[in-house]
């Protein structure tokens, strides 16, 4: 079984580590400079896609799948943007079992003031530390990977995805 792994060269171990960690460091740099402002990432990602969806409203399924992150999380961030009032939950017309969530006024306000302070941060901590060749090398490497994980038979949360 061990015979047959492809190990990771110096230099691909090199790059995945630099990966790893240069991801981690760039995740909690966003967060800590959205929750200056009073929302984290994962609030300000959610918040969002809905002000860019039509009608600023998706349902909740549809939402996690946009941002990656399983439907009891999407839940529990909903709820609390629900409580500051930024968003509201409504059952969906063509499916009562479905909820949709959308964007309330005060929700539109907030991303738009949060929206300023997270394309900075985007820009300080990735796209100015970047040349622009490296930044477009960037996108089209994570599409690589997006688009090779989507057609993976075994990716994770397809009902066919053996162990």
């Amino acid at each position: 079984m061990v015979d047959d792994v492809r190990w990771l060269s110096v230099e691909e171990q090199w790059s995945w580590r630099a990966y790893l960690r240069a991801t981690r460091e760039l995740d909690a740099a966003l967060d800590r400079d959205l929750q200056c402002s009073g929302v984290s990432l994962p609030e300000y990602e959610l918040l969002s896609m809905l002000s860019e969806a039509d009608g600023s409203r998706l349902r909740m399924s549809t939402l996690a799948e946009l941002i990656v992150q399983s439907r009891s999380r999407v839940t529990h961030t909903a709820a609390r943007l629900e409580q500051r009032g930024w968003v509201r939950r409504t059952p969906a017309p063509d499916d009562r079992r479905g909820v949709v969530l959308e964007l309330t006024d005060e929700g539109r306000a907030a991303i738009e003031r949060f929206a300023v302070v997270h394309v900075r941060s985007v820009r300080r901590h990735l796209v100015d530390v970047l040349s622009p060749t490296q930044f477009h090398a960037l996108g089209e490497a994570m599409q690589a990977v997006r688009v090779a994980y989507a057609a993976d038979p075994t990716t994770p949360d397809r009902p066919a995805a053996p162990c």
